[in-house]
């Protein structure tokens, strides 16, 4: 898949508020200084798109990007239009309990009812052993029947052999409630590691989405 073009839509702070359109919708989401910012600029070769911040937990809004995009191969349909949805990161630990109650239900809103809501990408800082905020948010997510995958992000902090062992480390924990495993990445925002295998991966499912309309 080749982007060519990615351009930021709107803020929302409600549901009710977010964009109104029936294509699919990829968000991204994790806790504070995960690097998701940082992610979805590499991805869309855009280092300008979303916000990035040295402090953590900036965003605190509901941020939808439309990308335009080509497929790899022909066998793919023609050009494609999606949505990239930056979501607030949680935990927020330093907020006050209002703050966090409102960022709270931002997201459940969001990842419960978004009907266009195609896959959630679920951010993991790979240097980090499994935290359980992060086993915990993905139960829910298992339990809710939302459709995700795991990115592991910054592998260029680790050696190879390191970061392999936390990388299998951590599914090895997955595998204790998971079977099969949700699909995972290994990325990097420097090094651009992981790129194509997401954009590949989106492009399957739009791919997908897009058959039996085509059909019709």
């Amino acid at each position: 898949m080749e982007i060519t073009a990615a351009t930021y839509l709107k803020s929302s702070e409600y549901l009710s508020q977010c964009p109104a359109h029936n294509r699919p919708e990829y968000a991204f989401i994790g806790r504070s200084n995960v690097g998701k910012s940082s992610l979805i600029n590499m991805l869309t070769a855009n280092k300008k798109l979303a916000k990035t911040s040295a402090t953590p937990g900036k965003t605190l809004l509901i941020n939808h990007f439309e990308i335009h995009s080509t497929p790899a191969t022909a066998a793919r349909g023609g050009e494609a239009t999606w949505y990239l949805v930056d979501l607030p990161g949680y935990g927020f630990a330093k907020r006050s309990k209002t703050e966090r109650t409102r960022l709270e239900h931002m997201i459940e809103g969001y990842v419960l009812q978004r009907e266009c809501l195609t896959n959630l990408f679920v951010l993991i800082d790979s240097r980090h052993e499994p935290q359980a905020i992060d086993t915990a948010f993905m139960r829910w997510l298992g339990e809710s029947g939302v459709p995700f995958s795991i990115v592991f992000t910054k592998a260029d902090k680790l050696s190879a052999l390191r970061l392999r062992e936390n990388i299998d480390a951590y599914l090895a924990r997955l595998a204790e409630e998971w079977d099969p495993l949700p699909p995972h990445f290994v990325t990097s925002a420097e090094t651009r590691q992981g790129r194509d295998e997401l954009l590949s991966y989106i492009e399957h499912i739009n791919a997908e989405l897009a058959r039996p309309a085509a059909n019709t």
